[in-house]
């Protein structure tokens, strides 16, 4: 199942991560693909902001992941931009948040290809103009139930 839409400007990029949070119904896995400044971290802080975060939302890409706890649920906001081997997933031990129960949010997730678990939602963000066109892919149950619930 796919799904597209077309976001404006930065506004409406954080909105399209609040509408994400209202529709998550459990922890996924999602990938958030784009160029360098197509705003994949500006849709997780729509996102994390949706949940009930009040701090500071900032790119992971120094630091590799970045972990919060909102509304009791843990949530992984990972950037391999960085990242040199997908194995150094592993040394961070990253393999353990993906059990289920974290909520995943991966940038550059090419980066850890082969090592990464398949994504339950996929987003892509392109330069459309001023604004972002968003194609959003499913893949499996839950993702899919994600993505009706954003349409």
């Amino acid at each position: 199942m796919q799904r597209s839409w077309m976001l404006e400007d930065e506004a409406a990029q954080l909105a399209f991560g609040a509408r994400l949070a209202h529709a998550l119904t459990q922890p996924l896995c999602i990938y958030l693909t784009g160029p360098l400044g197509a705003g994949k971290t500006t849709l997780v802080r729509g996102l994390l902001r949706a949940l009930g975060h009040t701090g500071t939302v900032r790119s992971t890409t120094y630091t590799l992941l970045e972990t919060y706890t909102v509304a009791g649920q843990p949530v992984c906001h990972f950037d391999l931009y960085r990242l040199t081997d997908a194995e150094e997933l592993e040394h961070i031990g990253a393999r353990e948040l993906f059990d289920g129960r974290h909520l995943c949010l991966i940038e550059w997730p090419e980066h850890g290809a082969g090592w990464l678990p398949v994504p339950d939602l996929e987003l892509a963000l392109q330069m459309a103009g001023s604004g972002r066109r968003l194609r959003a892919r499913a893949h499996g149950p839950a993702g899919e139930r994600t993505l009706e619930a954003l349409t």
